[in-house]
């Protein structure tokens, strides 16, 4: 495939071939690649190219929850919004703490339509043995509180899981809320419905900000003790990411990335192996970006999820430190549940919200709008997460990289409406906001998705993470 006269992220417009899964050229437009018998040519003038996304942060539900999403529907809702890669978390039944549950869940994502990193899970009764003698992209969502799943931990076995995974070289990511922190009387406010601001609202006063603030604080100590890789997932408070940058300055860390596209400096895993482990990093969600508390009323209980939603005030703050370079990765938490399941009172309803297929265009119309450049939308959503996780190949247009890309027009947005999704669950918290969805996606130069016409691609992803290649 030949893609001509498109521009990338930093402004540059380029002409790119694509062969054998991988980006072959990226040459100045009519500089004189020619297209060969045969190929496609996509002229994209007029419009972006990008790198796909790497969501670091998916529940796929399989195992056990294939009445809530498959591997074939997220992934089919990821292609259409541009994510190329996912990482499935272990909070599944079985949950991924073992050598057989990864497994089992191994041979389940072989339907996926993009490439996908399994996490594995830590329990009381995990097998750290089994789990990593697998090829695991990362120890976690290791729950430091109670979410979907039951799969909360104390704080000695959270220790002796970052010493496991420290001394091999494995990343783990953290679900970083304090219990003991809990507001518990703000659940007498549950009305037993979902269509009042005070039902919906009760749940961000029970997992209070400061639940999180504390818990990120203590996960970041025990991380520098072991000399652990860490990476705080859906920080939904300034204050946590705050955290997180102080403990990132005190190490000498100098992640950023320049014009070339290729985001954070590609040397960094080289630097691990010298100075330790890589300095903390943290995570935010479109839900916590774009929602807040305000946004109550009109959600109830489908707008319960661990975080919850925080004051509008926090909100702005957490938006602000991604326009400003604090946030390293924005990803989805992609956590659906049917229609059926979220309509219980407060208490009953379970937590998480879908967001695979509405990561880019979020980004990508306040981008649109002047809220944020175009580089640093692809530095939190590729670039970064690649660069994070040892996923070298991925996260970049340049010449080697996987032909993981992304084509889109930045002046036609669209309405965000749940009919016009792919996923399984048939609705979305972003309901009638804009979104720059894409008009093409690939994954190692195949067409995952088109918006006219959509491919009838199946089951082409394959395994991605530090690990798969010695495996």
């Amino acid at each position: 495939m030949l893609i001509t006269g498109a521009e990338l992220a930093d402004g540059r417009v380029r002409d790119v071939r694509i062969r054998d899964g991988t980006i072959d050229a990226v040459e100045p437009a009519n500089a004189g690649i020619d297209p060969d018998a045969g190929e496609r040519v996509v002229d994209a003038r007029g419009r972006h190219l990008l790198p796909g996304a790497v969501d670091a942060h998916v529940h796929f539900r399989e195992p056990g929850g294939s009445h809530k999403e498959t591997w074939a529907s997220g992934s089919r809702s990821a292609a259409a919004g541009g994510v190329t890669t996912v990482v499935d978390q272990p909070n599944t039944s079985p949950p991924t703490v073992d050598g057989d549950a990864y497994d089992g869940k191994a041979a389940l994502a072989a339907d996926s339509l993009v490439d996908y990193g399994i996490n594995g899970g830590v329990t009381a009764d995990w097998d750290p043995e089994g789990l990593f003698e697998r090829p695991l992209f990362a120890l976690g969502e290791v729950f430091l509180a109670d979410s979907t799943g039951e799969m909360g931990i104390a704080v000695d076995l959270f220790e002796d899981a970052l010493a496991e995974a420290a001394a091999r070289d494995v990343p783990v990511t953290v679900h970083a809320e304090d219990e003991a922190l809990f507001d518990a009387s703000a659940l007498s406010r549950d009305l037993g419905g979902v269509g009042t601001a005070a039902n919906a609202d009760a749940w961000s006063a029970y997992r209070t900000a400061e639940a999180e603030v504390a818990a990120v604080e203590r996960a970041l100590a025990a991380a520098a003790e072991s000399d652990a890789q860490v990476h705080v997932a859906h920080t939904s408070t300034p204050e946590g990411i705050d955290a997180v940058v102080a403990a990132r300055e005190s190490e000498g860390d100098e992640r950023g990335s320049e014009g070339d596209g290729s985001g954070p400096e590609r040397d960094e895993s080289e630097a691990r192996a010298t100075a330790g482990a890589a300095p903390p990093t943290c995570e935010v969600t479109p839900h916590h970006l774009f929602l807040s508390r305000e946004n109550a009323g009109r959600l109830g209980t489908f707008g319960r999820m661990n975080p919850p939603l925080r004051s509008e005030e926090r909100r702005a703050g957490v938006f602000e430190r991604l326009r400003d370079g604090d946030v390293d990765v924005v990803a989805t938490d992609h956590a659906p549940h049917t229609v059926a399941e979220k309509r219980r009172g407060l208490t009953e309803a379970p937590s998480g919200v879908p967001g695979v297929e509405t990561l880019y265009p979020l980004l990508l119309e306040s981008v649109r709008k002047g809220e944020l450049s175009l580089e640093r939308v692809r530095d939190v959503v590729a670039a970064n997460p690649a660069s994070i996780f040892g996923v070298e190949a991925k996260g970049r247009v340049a010449e080697g990289a996987d032909a993981d890309l992304v084509l889109v027009d930045l002046t036609n947005p669209r309405e965000i409406e749940a009919g016009a999704l792919h996923g399984a669950c048939g609705w979305t918290p972003f309901e009638g906001l804009q979104g720059v969805f894409p008009e093409l996606t690939l994954v190692r130069g195949a067409v995952v998705y088109e918006r006219d016409p959509v491919t009838g691609a199946e089951s082409f992803g394959e395994p991605v993470g530090r690990n798969v290649r010695e495996s």
